[in-house]
């Protein structure tokens, strides 16, 4: 699996030697601008404009259709994401794709992460309950694939803010934090009042009847009196995560 950017420098080198014709150029070139498989268009060249692949959103997707987009995916790029996915579509990837895992919690497939690897810091995952780490976990893998270390701290929401305030070393030394939290949605106001890093909320489903799937959190998020907090999306951990790659690495 050759990263896209390498290819086209073998490429444009292989044009030079006169290696190959012209017509054959343009024909890859268009290959990693998009490739039409039917159902799909595989958008190869995110990775030049985003720097990062374009990621599978599992649900309302076969198995098949998973495979065959993530297949075209891993001819241009060694990072594949999947969300929203399950056991029996890992189960087949893995059978003809090499390297993959699945999160159970998470519900994703993922490319494995070299841990050998130099990864540059400054992201942390903070998640407010055990019933978050689902969310809090798509983030902290997404960022992972970006390239970063990510520090986690779990299970520490403000029914207990004690517990919180022994992390205080990692929340002010964080470049940017991630903050996912269901029910009443406090612990991303509480966390932004300690560090002068952004904190990007997620808002969870997780909840009684009252907080409405998310919703109630969500306008905690959105109403907070702390400045430099940013919300996303219900659930949405894979914006946070790849959000927090964003901001973590053009801050030097």
């Amino acid at each position: 699996m050759e990263e896209l950017n390498k290819k086209i420098e073998r490429l444009l080198k292989k044009f030079e030697k006169k290696e190959i014709k012209s017509s054959d150029l343009v024909k890859d070139f268009k290959e990693i601008y998009y490739e039409d498989v039917g159902f799909a268009k595989i958008d190869h060249h995110r990775s030049l404009r985003r720097g990062f692949p374009e990621v599978i959103y599992g649900q309302g997707k076969t198995p098949e259709q998973i495979k065959k987009i993530a297949k075209g995916i891993l001819k241009h790029s060694p990072t594949l994401l999947v969300t929203r996915t399950d056991a029996r579509t890992f189960e087949l990837l893995s059978s003809e794709i090499k390297g993959l895992l699945f999160d159970e919690d998470a519900k994703i497939i993922y490319t494995a992460i070299d841990k050998d690897k130099k990864r540059k810091k400054g992201i942390l995952v903070i998640c407010a309950g055990t019933s978050d780490i689902p969310v809090a976990q798509e983030a902290s893998i997404t960022s992972e694939l970006m390239g970063f270390e990510v520090e986690r701290v779990y299970d520490v929401g403000v029914a207990g803010i004690h517990r919180l305030l022994s992390y205080k070393k990692q929340i002010s030394e964080a470049k940017v934090i991630v903050a996912v939290a269901g029910m009443e949605g406090a612990l991303p106001s509480v966390v932004s009042s300690l560090t002068k890093a952004l904190v990007i909320a997620v808002p969870t489903s997780i909840g009684y009847g009252a907080s409405l799937n998310g919703i109630s959190p969500l306008l905690t998020m959105l109403n907070s009196c702390s400045p430099g907090i940013v919300v996303v999306n219900i659930d949405n951990g894979f914006g946070a995560g790849y959000s927090a790659g964003i901001v973590a690495g053009s801050n030097k």
